[in-house]
């Protein structure tokens, strides 16, 4: 006799959460999303476009700069220069350019691994 009765009450909360869902099915289907305009979606801007890497120099020209990082002594990179920083660096060969252990912070592209602008001062020439 138990069973008779548990399954009476299961039947009785399952035709009243029936018919407490069944008013909400017509909203529900009218709710539909439309397809004749694009879904616009808010773009994440990300909050610095460039990364920076420090580090001792190695090697230094016109069109790259080599860096051992600080942090990690294996970590060596070679970036190449911009178009605007090889002008600079340049300028900066002609006084002598960076040397061998000169302490920088390469200020780089992440994309495209060009470095943008050093920071740091080169040392005077040997």
């Amino acid at each position: 006799m138990n069973g008779r009765k548990q399954s009476g009450a299961r039947r009785g909360v399952s035709t009243l959460l029936l018919a407490a869902l069944l008013p909400l099915a017509p909203a529900a289907a009218q709710q539909s999303l439309p397809l004749d305009k694009p879904i616009v979606i808010k773009v994440v801007k990300p909050k610095n476009k460039y990364a920076k890497f420090q580090g001792t120099v190695l090697h230094a020209n016109v069109a790259q700069i080599t860096v051992r990082g600080i942090e990690n002594e294996l970590a060596i990179r070679t970036f190449p220069l911009s178009q605007e920083l090889s002008d600079k660096m340049l300028k900066i060969i002609e006084r002598g350019g960076y040397q061998y252990g000169d302490k920088v912070t390469i200020v780089f592209d992440p994309v495209t691994q060009q470095a943008v602008k050093i920071k740091g001062k080169p040392s005077k020439p040997i």
